[in-house]
């Protein structure tokens, strides 16, 4: 982080910690300030280079900042603003829809206004200081185990070792079917700015035009929108559209097709919906989307995602999808959609990641890359290339914490645009080498055709001084013993489904 940044980093989050303690959370906390500098910035923008005001008169931040606007009037005026800008189209909707005050102290609020947004000329700042700010607090807040915030955000080095991969190219439209806060897209954007000498047209594609994303969570997508507009991304009024919507991406049968798509689809194994009850409570129900681009039906949300995102490729597009490890292995569906991938796509290289990189801990995660391809009798999959970053790496969030280099060696044997030139670093003589190729022959013939493939000598097995933190070994176990109560409610779950339906028949 730059000095600038930082200052602005920890003045915004100071007053975090006064409003935590009248019960607000860090989301909380970071949707009041989106609101609020959302507005400062438009009153900005207009008094310093005119124009018409993308806020409705009567809800601009000249009227929050009146000097008479304090108390029980301040209080009601935010409230009826924030319902009010809820209301309208493009990009006032997206950030304010369904938005609500919860700052319930009028004195809190007033100083949020004035004392900390109030006193910083927010369009004087570079776009990378007040960008990689508001980065810094989503990331503070994924780290708020307590607001669950942390399934939204991916490590910024893993991020952009994918995107020097895949290489986005000035003119290509880049989606990410599940964006969260918008690491994937603002990591597509800054690579093509730093390395194309862009034209005034590809300037205005890229800025108005290069991004896509879908978000399911609502108050998720409006931090989302928030991020991309602090780097300048996306439109600045409320008529245009905005690059992000808010959406169940799986729902149906995309209409439009992408060159580039680059994920991370949130972590959990079912897809399921919250439904109220014949007795008042919550339930939650499987939901299996029957789509007729999909080669299997399935409750699996992760395979869903894989096929998803093959049917958003354009031919010849390119993806890089993060997946849990039972996508590797896991039988029925599973194997269906990974035959199907290979058969059907180039499948052409497997990340195995490490643990430790991500705020849910525990978990085991993959990069699956790969191309759609047009029609064809044989399989597009000639040889699947495996880097192995897991065996034998241990990093945490804090002490030991994943940097951009620690992905160098990946990224070089990858060899992005040059991928024919590709050279394994395993051999029998060097055991110990990360990156190894795998025929389409010897993985189809696997048991359930299993992309979970590993070579390397375990350490830790071996040398009981070598083994990781216990930290670490305690949430590995914590992960297998809920990735198995997640199973045992899924039988559990089908079975009670079975039972209602087998009733519903009974005369």
């Amino acid at each position: 982080m730059t000095n600038d940044t930082d200052r602005l980093v920890k003045k915004l989050w100071s007053y975090c910690n006064v409003l935590r303690d009248d019960g607000l959370s860090y989301q909380d906390y970071l949707e009041q300030l989106t609101f609020l500098l959302f507005l400062k910035m438009a009153d900005e923008r207009v008094e310093m280079m005119g124009g018409e005001h993308p806020v409705p008169e009567g809800y601009r931040w000249s009227d929050l900042a009146k000097p008479g606007m304090v108390g029980t009037r301040l209080d009601e005026h935010y409230r009826k603003t924030l319902r009010h800008l809820g209301q309208q189209k493009g990009m006032l909707g997206l950030i304010f829809g369904k938005a609500q005050n919860k700052i319930q102290d009028p004195a809190k609020l007033r100083q949020l206004i004035v004392e900390l947004i109030g006193k910083e000329t927010w369009l004087a700042l570079d776009a990378d200081v007040k960008g990689d700010a508001y980065e810094g607090l989503l990331e503070r807040n994924a780290q708020d185990i307590k607001s669950g915030a942390g399934q939204y955000f991916t490590p910024r080095p893993l991020i952009d070792a994918i995107v020097d991969c895949i290489q986005p190219q000035p003119g290509e439209v880049i989606c990410d079917p599940a964006c969260g806060t918008g690491g994937f897209l603002l990591s597509a954007y800054n690579y093509i700015a730093r390395n194309f000498k862009l034209d005034r047209d590809q300037k205005k594609h890229l800025r108005y035009d290069a991004l896509r994303g879908v978000e399911l969570v609502e108050g998720v997508a409006r931090l989302c929108a928030m991020n991309l507009y602090l780097h300048g991304i996306g439109p600045a009024d409320g008529e245009h559209d905005p690059p992000i919507r808010v959406d169940d991406s799986l729902r149906s049968e995309p209409s439009e097709h992408y060159q580039v798509v680059v994920t991370n689809p949130p972590f959990g194994k079912k897809s399921s919906i919250t439904v109220v009850n014949g007795e008042g409570k919550l339930d939650k129900h499987a939901v299996a989307y029957s789509r007729p681009d999909f080669w299997v039906t399935t409750t699996n949300k992760q395979l869903n995602f894989v096929q998803h995102v093959k049917s958003l490729l354009e031919i010849n597009g390119r993806a890089a999808v993060v997946v849990p490890d039972n996508v590797l292995f896991e039988g029925g569906a599973g194997e269906t959609v990974r035959r199907k991938l290979m058969y059907e796509c180039e499948l052409h290289t497997v990340l195995r990641l490490p643990t430790g990189i991500f705020y849910a801990q525990g978990v085991k995660a993959n990069v699956l890359f790969f191309d759609r391809k047009p029609a064809s009798a044989k399989p597009w999959t000639k040889a699947v290339w495996f880097y192995d970053l897991r065996t034998n790496m241990h990093f945490t969030l804090k002490q030991n914490r994943m940097t951009r280099a620690d992905l160098d060696e990946f990224v070089a044997c990858y060899k992005p645009g040059e991928r024919h030139k590709r050279r394994p670093t395993w051999s029998e003589k060097n055991p110990n080498g990360r990156w190894r190729r795998f025929t389409y022959e010897e993985i189809v013939s696997r048991d359930k055709a299993s992309l979970d493939i590993f070579w390397l000598r375990d350490e830790s097995l071996e040398d009981s001084s070598d083994l990781p933190d216990p930290h670490i070994i305690a949430a590995e176990i914590a992960e297998d013993l809920e990735s198995a109560l997640d199973q045992i409610r899924d039988v559990l779950a089908d079975l009670e489904e079975r039972a209602e339906i087998v009733k519903e028949l009974e005369p």
